[in-house]
């Protein structure tokens, strides 16, 4: 243990990406701290065996596709078909949390990552709720969810500084949603992609997302004249959450085209499907579930989460 401190030690100091073991998140008034709980241990209680599959479905120019029916639709859950239980075209409401990098790494650009965040709350519909926080160190909500877009002091006053703990605000960020009675759900992320602090293992992050259904949307905010290899770095862990749960990688924007990409997401978020079902012969052994979505009509793409992770039996 004490090799492997020394170890985290030496890569935070690069500024290299640290997946650190776990502890479970603790809400208190505005600041979410750390507290003991085991790696092992689920971030989020799952107490329905239903899951919910949001699915966007684009045509070869990548708009939008609406009017599909429920009978072309077909779901797999690895590899064998399932029974839809419920089947929602409609633009429904959703909920979203948006992560904003306050780390020291983030300098100069925090202006821009409130920039973005003020870009996607002003594109909301009125049925939407959003919340708002950020994160160094430590978690900082804040804005709880509102249809509004008024924004606190604080987020105005945010400042570049300490280290970066991406996985344990998507943990966080995943543990707000969990609350919401909006079926689609979705954590916009705006960081450079630097993990250096994070208690929670990347793999943890992406299960507790998995298991509220949130699909991740990342903006990547890292230096546009970084070296090729530490951009790459720093982006991986951006696109490996967007390409996981069904959302999307969106390279580092500005003007219109950052006006545009927040405007896509929000119609993506209000333009989806939304397929429930529940697992045949389903067991509680904390493994893996791959996520099918066909479509019955040839030239459409389709996106949605890649799986999920089924419940451990309580010991």
């Amino acid at each position: 243990m004490i090799l492997f401190a020394k170890l985290c030690t030496f890569l935070r100091s690069q500024r290299l990406t640290v997946a650190c073991f776990a502890v479970a998140l603790a809400v208190v008034p505005l600041v979410l701290a750390i507290n003991g709980q085991s790696e092992d241990d689920d971030v989020i209680t799952v107490d329905s065996s239903v899951v919910v599959a949001n699915v966007y479905v684009a045509d070869r120019h990548g708009q939008a596709v609406s009017g599909l029916g429920q009978e072309l639709f077909t779901i797999l859950d690895n590899g064998k078909p399932q029974k839809i239980e419920s089947f929602t075209v409609e633009s429904t409401p959703f909920a979203a949390v948006i992560l904003i990098d306050s780390s020291g790494s983030m300098e100069y650009r925090v202006s821009n990552a409130r920039s973005a965040a003020i870009k996607f709350l002003e594109g909301l519909r009125g049925q939407d709720f959003a919340a708002v926080a950020s994160f160094d160190s430590k978690i900082q909500v804040l804005r709880d969810f509102k249809a509004s877009r008024d924004l606190p002091d604080l987020f105005f006053d945010l400042k570049a500084d300490g280290m970066t703990s991406l996985n344990d605000a998507v943990v966080t960020a995943a543990r707000m949603l969990s609350a919401r009675p909006e079926k689609r759900r979705a954590i916009i992320v705006i960081s450079d992609g630097a993990d250096n602090s994070s208690k929670y293992s990347q793999k943890k992050a992406l299960k507790a997302a998995f298991d509220v259904g949130a699909l991740i949307y990342t903006v990547d905010m890292s230096p546009k004249d970084a070296p090729p290899q530490e951009k790459a770095l720093m982006q991986d862990a951006l696109k490996s959450f967007a390409e996981k749960t069904g959302g999307t990688f969106v390279a580092t924007p500005g003007g219109a085209e950052m006006r545009h990409a927040f405007a896509s997401i929000v119609e993506e978020l209000g333009s989806q499907y939304t397929l429930t079902y529940q697992p045949a012969d389903l067991k509680e052994d904390g493994k893996f579930h791959t996520i099918e979505v066909r479509v019955a009509r040839g030239g459409l793409k389709i996106r949605t989460r890649e799986g999920y992770i089924a419940p451990s039996r309580k010991k």
